[in-house]
């Protein structure tokens, strides 16, 4: 049948991309890299004071391609006080389908904190587990189910892996940078394929801009992501709007010869959702974008707190 060597060369492209030391970062991206600090960077961990943080992110890539990516993030993170030492905790559940294959993540995070003035400066240790498989089970090679070229039975691997991170944060900006990877986990699939994951930088800022009117804010961030091969630079600007204990925003980020994300969120009593669209610059196409889904919420650890000023400036974090 002609849809046969369609597959066959749709899998040996998923194979070599996948299985060789390519030129693409394996980390994938989260549009709203601000909403989700603990993904990218582990001495976020604690970050706000008497607050358990929960996120969830879900992402659909390249909408309109057969097996598009489609990712799933789950983190949590809290403050905490040791030998009057202030501490960050944090746990992570990554997992992202791509084409045959699949891969999952899970960590925890320690961040080490220290105050300077009206700052915070945290240093994080990220320790997980990276699992990677390959599944070709529900694939149909009809008469070519022989060629050796194929595999037909399910593989996995998995690996240490481990991270570094500092967060330095104010009320009015944050910096960060983590590094990704540094065990360089070589993942193998079987006794001849296997995924070498190279260390991946990232480096993050932020600022709030308070206007003459209270209740209006602009927040300009940006993100540098590299693993020494291929490099993105995402710059975003968002304006807020900010009433009692209610905020809106919205936003565009732009990723020089990559694309152009817009964003709009909303948080109301310490749930906050927010909704992204990526749109390609290349011959991609504007419906074969991606779209991308936040959800966060801040728990007061302390149960007896009330907020005294509810209509003041938005942190930048």
């Amino acid at each position: 049948m002609k849809h046969r060597p369609i597959l066959k060369y749709t899998l040996l492209l998923s194979l070599f991309f996948c299985l060789t030391e390519g030129k693409a970062q394996f980390d994938a991206r989260l549009s709203q890299y601000w909403a989700v600090p603990g993904y990218y960077h582990p001495a976020s961990a604690g970050q706000t004071d008497n607050k358990l943080n929960a996120y969830a992110a879900y992402g659909m890539q390249l909408m309109g391609f057969t097996r598009a990516p489609r990712v799933m993030y789950f983190g949590a993170d809290m403050p905490f006080t040791l030998f009057n030492k202030q501490h960050g905790a944090g746990v992570g559940l990554f997992n992202e389908g791509i084409g045959l294959f699949r891969n999952q993540r899970y960590w925890a995070q320690y961040a080490w904190q220290t105050k300077i003035r009206k700052s915070k400066l945290s240093i994080g240790l990220q320790v997980g587990m990276l699992n990677i498989a390959f599944d070709p089970t529900d694939i149909d090679l009809g008469d070519e189910t022989d060629d050796e070229a194929f595999p037909t039975t399910a593989e996995s691997g998995t690996s240490l892996d481990v991270g570094l991170s500092a967060y330095y944060s104010h009320p009015k900006f944050y910096a960060a940078f983590s590094a990704h990877h540094l065990t360089a986990p070589r993942i193998s699939l079987g006794e001849k394929s296997h995924i070498k994951v190279h260390p991946i930088l990232y480096l993050s800022g932020g600022y709030n801009i308070q206007t003459r009117n209270p209740l209006i804010s602009i927040q300009p961030s940006m993100q540098l992501q590299s693993d020494f091969i291929s490099t993105r630079l995402d710059v975003t600007g968002q304006l807020l709007y900010t009433y009692r204990s209610r905020v809106f925003r919205g936003g565009l980020t732009y990723s020089p010869n990559t694309s152009l994300t817009i964003n709009l969120g909303l948080t109301i009593q310490g749930i906050t959702l927010g909704y992204a669209y990526e749109y390609f610059t290349s011959k991609i196409g504007i419906a074969s974008g991606s779209h991308d889904l936040v959800l966060r919420y801040a728990l007061d650890l302390n149960l007896f707190k009330r907020s005294r000023n509810l209509h003041k400036s938005v942190r930048i974090l």
